[in-house]
């Protein structure tokens, strides 16, 4: 497969083509992401809610950059995008996450003041936006005229997202509340498999049920360890 660039998502976009984006926030997870052959790889700041048990918007930069630079190592074809936490929105920072972090794109949910900013300075920027008002598509487009490369178009709801949609150049994905109006999904790779504690025990309709797995496999270590079994998978010293 060719390695994934903003070319090529524009292309995907102009032949109808959907792109597919997950959210990961670790090495392993990279690597089963790129295997599948997904075009965009997103780090997100719901990193510190969903798998560290943080308040929302606790996350700092620093924290985004380990994850980040993770996330790369498990990359080599898909794009890779990272979070900008909304109190660290700077130049710096973004060219932080670029240089250091290895993103091809950064994510902000910023004004086109501030998305103009980073584009001018060089830094790709994925922006994202929410549904619900009436002016979806002239949001959508100063955005695009800000520098925006890419637009992620949260609740954007049928009618507003398939106007933004035929309304931009740029590709539009959608993360929480899109669907197949827009250009592509973007959907976090643990709900996608059902890896919540939540999901142990109530399904959410996820692809699997890897929390209810993870439980099984777990009390089976457990369960050998306390009956001085031989453990599986274990090499011997």
């Amino acid at each position: 497969m060719e390695k994934v660039t903003l070319a090529v998502l524009g292309r995907l976009k102009r032949e109808g083509r959907k792109i597919v984006a997950v959210v990961a926030w670790d090495y392993p997870m990279a690597q089963i992401a790129e295997r599948t052959g997904v075009e965009l790889v997103s780090v997100g700041d719901s990193v510190g809610v969903n798998l560290w048990g943080q308040r929302p918007q606790e996350v700092t930069l620093e924290e985004m950059l380990v994850v980040c630079k993770a996330v790369r190592r498990g990359v080599r074809r898909a794009l890779v995008s990272c979070d900008l936490p909304p109190k660290a929105i700077t130049e710096e920072n973004a060219k932080r996450l670029v240089g250091e972090g290895g993103a091809d794109l950064v994510k902000i949910e910023g004004s086109p003041a501030e998305v103009q900013a980073l584009s001018r300075a060089g830094i790709p920027v994925f922006a994202e936006f929410h549904g619900g008002g009436e002016n979806a598509v002239a949001h959508a487009q100063a955005l695009e005229a800000a520098g925006a490369v890419l637009l992620d178009f949260r609740h954007s709801g049928e009618k507003d997202g398939a106007a933004v949609a035929a309304a931009v150049s740029i590709p539009v994905l959608g993360g929480l509340g899109g669907g197949p109006w827009l250009d592509g999904r973007l959907r976090m790779a643990h709900a996608a498999i059902g890896y919540a504690a939540a999901n142990v025990d109530a399904d959410a309709g996820s692809y699997a049920n890897v929390a209810r797995i993870s439980l099984q496999a777990l009390g089976e270590y457990a369960a050998d360890v306390r009956a001085g079994r031989a453990l599986k998978g274990q090499r011997p010293a």
